[in-house]
């Protein structure tokens, strides 16, 4: 049942972040673990939406900013349409987006923007205009994003593409691109393709709003910004987003949801990849999404484990594959456990300088996963 009462109860993971590490001022998390007898489910939440006095406290139910966490849902948009051959993974940027065919990322794959091998920039303020109080020209700024490579990656890019950088400017054209060859605004798109069949309570603000009049009174707020006149709330937090698209969606960020829909996000992804949901995605539609690729751990719409002290912390396995994102938001699925981990905050508010979740993070994972594994085995 969509949303239904977790039988376990996360609040403690998620006053992990609030409580102990005071890494945001609220937090939820929401937790699937597979069983002999079906999948069990846990979520808590904790803190209160913002500082501002009198703020309500968060619940299972409040959306957050997924900023990043919107990658991987494009890269399942882009599965779904390969699947029904509207395009092809290998078809060049400009034959979807024929107003891009002269920057230089005219023959880049849609696989490898999606894989972050592109040869593009990490970053670009395609914002600028709006901060000197301009309209932005939104052509303009994807003839920007196109020719936005970095030095040394010149010319057509080999079978596996230049060395991984990871970029949003690849996620804006992907998103543009897709949006294009289905004559669809992404986030109608993104409705169509996999939040509408799989039941989800995630879309862009918009969308949200429409569902749900109350979607502005219930959202968690994330950053204070000036050019923006003041607290951003119900709108996407992301400038570049923001410029480009405003209250709809783009490849790299613009969506909302919240913890127990993205949870079950991941639990489609992991029964799809057992073969289990062959009405969304078989194995082989996926597979591209998932597997190694040289050079690093970024994969295609997710990224793997890395590092000492992964952020999704110490218990899960080395073929654990997710995404984060910048507003204190991430989401991890651990395929050989059988687990789907997510958690979400308003790490940004009121400024983004606050990096506590960097710590925070691992150890609610951990508490989360400890949680349901107790549980699984009380239920023996």
């Amino acid at each position: 049942m969509k949303n239904a009462a977790p039988a376990i109860d996360l609040t403690a993971a998620a006053r992990v972040v609030v409580d102990d590490h005071q890494a945001a001022p609220c937090a939820v998390v929401a937790a699937a673990l597979r069983t002999r007898a079906g999948w069990i489910h846990g979520a808590g939440a904790a803190g209160v939406l913002s500082f501002e006095e009198g703020a309500p406290r968060a619940d299972l139910d409040t959306p957050f900013d997924l900023a990043s966490v919107t990658k991987p849902v494009t890269a399942l948009v882009m599965a779904r349409l390969a699947r029904q051959g509207a395009l092809a993974r290998s078809e060049p940027l400009a034959d979807l987006v024929p107003m891009l065919a002269k920057t230089r990322s005219a023959r880049v794959s849609l696989d490898l923007l999606a894989a972050h091998r592109a040869g593009l920039d990490a970053h670009g303020s395609l914002y600028g205009p709006l901060v000197r109080g301009e309209a932005v020209d939104v052509e303009a700024a994807l003839v920007m994003a196109g020719d936005a490579r970095r030095d040394g990656c010149t010319g057509d890019p080999p079978p596996e593409g230049f060395p991984p950088v990871y970029s949003d400017l690849g996620y804006v054209l992907l998103g543009a691109a897709l949006a294009q060859r289905s004559g669809l605004e992404l986030d109608a798109l993104v409705t169509r393709e996999v939040t509408g069949p799989l039941d989800l309570d995630i879309g862009s603000s918009r969308t949200l709003r429409a569902q749900k009049p109350s979607f502005d009174a219930r959202v968690a707020p994330t950053e204070i910004v000036p050019f923006r006149d003041g607290l951003v709330r119900g709108a996407v937090h992301d400038e570049n987003a923001w410029a480009l698209v405003g209250h709809a969606s783009a490849g790299h960020a613009g969506l909302f949801g919240d913890a127990r829909s993205v949870a079950r996000l991941g639990i489609a992804v992991l029964e799809a990849l057992a073969g289990e949901r062959r009405d969304f995605l078989d194995p082989d539609d996926l597979a591209p999404l998932v597997r190694p690729r040289p050079g690093g751990s970024l994969l295609a719409g997710f990224d793997q484990r890395s590092g000492n002290e992964p952020s999704s912390g110490a218990r899960l396995g080395p073929r654990t594959f997710g995404h984060l994102g910048f507003t204190g938001t991430s989401l991890w699925i651990d395929p050989d456990a059988d687990f789907v981990g997510v958690l979400l905050t308003n790490r940004v508010h009121p400024t983004r300088t606050a990096l506590a979740i960097r710590q925070a993070r691992p150890a609610a994972y951990d508490a989360m996963f400890d949680a349901m594994v107790e549980a699984q085995r009380a239920a023996r």
